[in-house]
């Protein structure tokens, strides 16, 4: 535990922000001091927070995780399965969010033709 970086034999001293408390934190071979990260699994707001750099929505639960990146290297956030109600496309695992009228409130839709197009039914 530390309370100023002059007390680091790096100097060095990083807050960790699973318990808030300043520990002495090692530089890298490029002689640089990288913070502490979160890991997959614990709660964020922030990409910044994770050490994958990816902060999404992982389940119907509305706060966000440290989550892996895709093979990619994308982040790719839970989406809502068909019949769920939504607001816009990226809600959607379908990515087409559509009110069967003009008086319904819009759902999450598959979608249709042979272009597979985001199309009323």
């Amino acid at each position: 535990p530390c309370e100023h970086n002059s007390e680091c034999h790096s100097d060095y001293c990083f807050t960790n922000t699973l318990n808030l408390q300043n520990l002495c934190t090692p530089k890298t071979m490029f002689l640089v001091c990288v913070p502490w990260r979160k890991s997959n699994g614990l709660h964020c707001q922030e990409h910044s927070e994770c050490h994958s750099h990816c902060c999404v929505r992982t389940s119907q639960i509305p706060r966000k995780f440290c989550s892996a990146k895709t093979v990619f290297l994308q982040c790719v956030a839970w989406r809502k399965p068909s019949g769920d109600y939504c607001y816009s496309h990226s809600e959607c695992e379908s990515l087409c969010c559509l009110s069967a009228s003009e008086t319904s409130s819009s759902r999450c839709t598959r979608r249709s033709g042979l272009l597979a197009l985001c199309l009323p039914l």
